[in-house]
């Protein structure tokens, strides 16, 4: 493009993206909420245990209930990574506290659901 004056015109630049995390930040990252991450999984399935070998056992729908528990936090850790592994740290950081914020909101349901009707989750 040429203006009135002959020059040529210059694109305006575009403003520079953040580079893109070191892989040990990510990973860092991710083990530390990871383990936060596990810990929910680990408690889904000593409730679950717990339950299903109890006097009474558990039927189906206790059973979907508390394994959905159990795979819930799985999931949530790899959307949450998926949404924020290109991005800054505390970007990344951000995303995997508020899947972590889900899943605890996910697992006081499960828990108030199993208290208020738990004779309806018992075989």
């Amino acid at each position: 493009m040429t203006s009135e004056s002959g020059a040529t015109a210059t694109p305006t630049p575009r403003p520079a993206r953040p580079r893109a995390l070191p892989t040990w930040v990510i990973v860092a990252l991710s083990v530390f909420f990871g383990l936060f991450y596990a810990y929910a999984v680990w408690n889904a399935v000593a409730f679950l245990i717990s339950q299903a070998t109890g006097p009474l056992g558990l039927n189906g729908a206790g059973w979907a209930i508390l394994l959905a528990a159990v795979l819930f936090p799985l999931v949530a850790f790899g959307v949450a990574f998926a949404i924020g592994w290109r991005r800054t740290w505390g970007e990344l950081s951000l995303t995997l506290l508020a899947g972590l914020c889900i899943v605890a909101v996910f697992w006081l349901n499960v828990v108030a659901y199993s208290v208020t009707n738990g004779a309806a989750l018992l075989g």
